[in-house]
């Protein structure tokens, strides 16, 4: 799922090099955590989050066929 995310994610920002992706086992699932340089956190959050839920809603469904549960976090640390 990281990979999947990191495509997207690239994908929409001007600054594809400053991504960081980063998976984190829970136990309810995995946890994929992203990071991006702060002028391209609007370009991900989207108009009233609607980017990011649909990021989301693709990863839960490739997870969903794999058996598993991915979620997908922003980091704001940047």
């Amino acid at each position: 799922m990281k990979e999947l995310v990191e495509f997207i994610v690239k994908s929409l920002v001007d600054n594809p090099d400053d991504v960081q992706v980063d998976e984190v086992e829970d136990r309810s699932g995995t946890i994929v955590e992203v990071s991006v340089a702060q002028p391209d956190m609007g370009r991900i959050i989207g108009k009233s989050g609607r980017v990011i839920n649909s990021i989301r809603s693709i990863v839960q469904v490739a997870a969903a066929k794999k058996g598993q549960r991915v979620s997908v976090e922003i980091l704001e640390n940047r």
